[in-house]
């Protein structure tokens, strides 16, 4: 469905040795990265954001979404063997303002251009218990949920899905184990934070959440990769509903997505998500706190047309059950001020009942291999539409129960 990223060319440090310190420096690896682009909107909406778009928010306006640099040491010897790597990377851009972690970068920046900390973590394979072994990851760690990420190389098109921004979690800090039973069995497990926060008083409350999942492998003659996701914890801001609540109200994320290599040029992907929290919705009149949630389906199709030219399809129907999920943030702050519990401000959305949306995108992306130290270059076209299902009218300003968009987005990696 999305490609692979392209593999780092440059490393900082050669060596001829086959073993010791001095080959373990020579797979340090350095890549940079650029990402800009342009979702337009006809409707010209007032007060000129995209309803429902984190990435591609500022209708008609080019943004710099993503300056990439990332220093990794991948742990690629065999699984019998101990490995220690990590992976450190910062983000400069304007998707930046959605990946903070509080206490580390929330503040530190006001304008729509910030920087993260996006990975900073130690990456250690251990040979125990089965052929496979356990691979660890510990530290500021990308959450692992979901198909679409963050980095615009592994995914098929510039904008996301409502499941990717609203249903899955961000970022963490903590571990992340992932248990390799068999060759077609994966178990998944870990433990954090909180989605986007840190500890003490930059944590929205005082509990951890945490993972457990499976992946099951080379399914069908290995065309058929299947991945369940579940997270639990408390994820409410004692600022918003108090102590107590916050550190008790539970919120439960569910992801699974399988694909399915149909043949060398078409593969499908299908995703299902469900999302409940016990306190998002706050407190009824008899002092009872009252749960939201929201269920969601993905499909995606990926075709190849040609070695540099590959068709994607993206469809979506999105319930929001409780008007509380789906929301735009009005200001470079206020995405990250609403996990914080701080005053934000949001662009009007639908109120009183739910609202179902639906969504369809087509993209193209073009990716010819330039060579001459050129990693990854890609030109991503892409036309999108959206709407309310059930009469509401989010979009353009609260004008329409439908928005059409079109642009995309230009990537080039060294």
């Amino acid at each position: 469905m999305a490609s692979t990223p392209a593999q780092a060319q440059v490393h900082l440090f050669s060596s001829t040795s086959k073993t010791g310190f001095s080959h373990w420096l020579s797979d340090i690896t350095l890549t940079g990265q650029i990402e800009g682009g342009i979702m337009a909107n006809p409707a010209r909406p007032n007060p000129g954001y995209n309803y429902g778009d984190f990435f591609a928010d500022h209708a008609n306006q080019v943004q710099l979404n993503q300056l990439q640099f990332t220093l990794n040491k991948a742990n690629t010897g065999p699984a019998d063997t101990y490995q220690v790597g990590f992976t450190l990377q910062g983000i400069y851009g304007s998707d930046a303002r959605y990946y903070h972690l509080l206490g580390i970068s929330d503040t530190e920046w006001q304008s729509r251009y910030q920087l993260i900390p996006a990975q900073a973590h130690v990456d250690v394979h251990l040979p125990w218990a089965t052929a496979g072994g356990l691979d660890m990851q510990a530290g500021i760690l990308q959450a692992p949920m979901g198909v679409e990420v963050m980095d615009p190389t592994g995914r098929p098109f510039y904008t996301l899905a409502y499941t990717s921004e609203y249903s899955v979690p961000f970022e963490h800090v903590g571990a992340m184990f992932n248990w390799h039973v068999t060759p077609m069995v994966d178990v998944t497990f870990g433990i954090d934070t909180g989605n986007q926060t840190t500890f003490g008083g930059s944590d929205n409350n005082s509990m951890p959440a945490g993972y457990f999942g499976f992946n099951l492998n080379n399914l069908s003659g290995g065309k058929l990769k299947i991945v369940e996701l579940s997270r639990v914890g408390p994820e409410d801001s004692w600022r918003s509903i108090g102590h107590s609540a916050a550190d008790h109200a539970q919120r439960f994320w569910n992801d699974i997505n399988a694909t399915y290599q149909v043949n060398d040029k078409l593969t499908l992907t299908a995703e299902f998500n469900y999302l409940h929290d016990e306190g998002l919705h706050g407190y009824n009149a008899s002092g009872q706190l009252k749960g939201a949630d929201a269920e969601s389906f993905v499909s995606f199709l990926s075709y190849i047309v040609s070695p540099s030219v590959t068709f994607n399809y993206r469809g979506e129907i999105y319930r929001d059950n409780n008007n509380l999920m789906v929301a735009t943030f009005r200001g470079n702050n206020s995405y990250m001020a609403a996990i914080a519990g701080t005053p934000y401000t949001t662009v009007a959305g639908p109120t009183g009942h739910g609202t179902t949306y639906g969504e369809m995108t087509l993209g193209i992306t073009y990716h010819p291999d330039l060579g001459k130290g050129v990693r990854v270059f890609m030109l991503r076209p892409e036309i999108r539409f959206d709407r309310s299902l059930n009469g509401t009218t989010p979009f353009n300003g609260g004008r329409n129960n439908g928005m059409f968009t079109f642009g995309g987005d230009a990537v080039i990696g060294f």
